[in-house]
């Protein structure tokens, strides 16, 4: 995965062997997330790369993530429980998340559109992460391990990926994590799951 916020702009964010080609999802959709990085910027939040996308920060709290797809690309809020959407622009990462936090894009005008919706949503991110305030935890259709749920919350695609596979494969992590005591194990068994998850394997398929 890229290490420097350009090389996703120009090269894409490297987790795929489309990577620094003329197929690459970030290519496709290059405009609209130059539009939503420029929204991102102008709001005041810190540029930085988090899992090879540009992720963007304020007061030591992540506040959005980029994505790019071959189907659309979007901008993910982080808690977002936090935010109010009284138009329901928002959408849920899968089937299965617990709260709506994408806003996903099939044209790239589209940012320039919601400009002053993605402001608020942000506007509303940044304060709150000024007041150190968390939104109320939501019980999770699963049984999942507490370090998992904010593993998930922490991480928008880890999320995704982790509520599309199927309940055997879910469990499967769920039991693996179980057995381990410490927290500092679990942490570092979910960093180590984390690429197996997106290739939509369970904890001991190879």
């Amino acid at each position: 995965m890229i290490t420097r916020i350009e090389d996703y702009f120009t090269r894409g964010c490297g987790r795929c062997d489309r990577f620094d080609g003329p197929d690459c999802s970030v290519h496709h959709w290059a405009a609209g997330l130059s539009a939503l990085r420029q929204i991102c910027l102008e709001a005041g939040l810190t540029e930085t790369v988090k899992w090879g996308q540009p992720c963007y920060t304020h007061a030591g709290r992540n506040i959005a993530i980029l994505g790019a797809f071959r189907e659309n690309f979007c901008l993910t809020f982080f808690k977002a429980g936090l935010l109010d959407d009284p138009d329901r622009l928002l959408e849920r990462a899968g089937p299965n998340t617990q709260t709506a936090g994408v806003l996903r894009f099939t044209e790239v005008e589209a940012p320039a559109e919601r400009a002053d919706a993605i402001r608020d949503f942000l506007h509303q991110l940044k304060h709150h992460a000024e007041a150190g305030t968390k939104p109320s935890r939501q019980t999770p259709r699963v049984d999942l391990p507490e370090d998992l749920v904010e593993a998930l919350d922490d991480d928008p695609d880890l999320a995704a990926a982790f509520h599309a596979l199927t309940p055997g494969r879910q469990r499967s992590y769920v039991i693996t994590l179980s057995g381990a005591k410490k927290p500092e194990t679990r942490a570092r068994r979910i960093l180590g799951f984390r690429e197996r998850i997106l290739l939509s394997r369970g904890a001991t398929e190879r």
